[in-house]
């Protein structure tokens, strides 16, 4: 595979629209469960958007816009209710928007990059994901790049399986994959 030119900035209503169409399609809709009307979408962004516990990024691959992130806090998240979070935990939230960009191996070396960036916070041990319980795909992903599942959570729209991944074993799988053994 080609060296990829990734590349992460920070989400903007400017980019409502293309999120909107993201969250409208087929393979997003049962995961996300965001396919409002324009307008609904629209608040539901700007109210993540000041939310300071929270980043909001788009994934690119060559500089075209492909996939969402949120990079948050565990502090001050929801799922800080379902297990003993440390301060500076953090967590992750993902998905491919751009079909055409679906099952071509990307989101490893996405998510990778993503997670290196997170344990740039020399404070933060874990990261969580929680993916939906039938999101086998997504669970398979995390697993590949250092997480492990840990118990089924009940949330308010989904069943997740909550997943850990530490500062030790991600800096195994960073190593492996920058020297291309991944």
């Amino acid at each position: 595979m080609r060296k990829l030119n990734l590349s992460f900035r920070e989400v903007t209503m400017k980019d409502v629209s293309l999120l909107h169409s993201w969250m409208n399609e087929k393979h997003v809709i049962p995961y996300w469960k965001l396919d409002f009307p324009f307008e609904k979408y629209k608040k539901h962004l700007e109210t993540f958007l000041a939310d300071d516990h929270q980043k909001l990024l788009i994934g690119e691959i060559d500089g075209i816009p492909m996939s969402y992130w949120e990079s948050y806090w565990v502090k001050g998240d929801m799922i800080g209710n379902y297990y003993k979070f440390e301060p500076y935990d953090q967590g992750i939230h993902l998905l491919i928007g751009h079909k055409g960009y679906l099952g071509k191996g990307y989101i490893y070396p996405l998510l990778l990059t993503i997670l290196y960036h997170q344990f740039q916070v020399s404070e933060t041990t874990k990261i969580i994901a929680e993916p939906d319980i039938q999101n086998k795909k997504m669970i398979h992903v995390f697993e590949k790049c250092g997480f492990t599942p840990i118990k089924e959570v009940e949330l308010p729209d989904k069943t997740g399986l909550l997943m850990t991944c530490e500062r030790e074993e991600f800096e195994r799988r960073w190593t492996d994959w920058q020297q291309n053994k991944f």
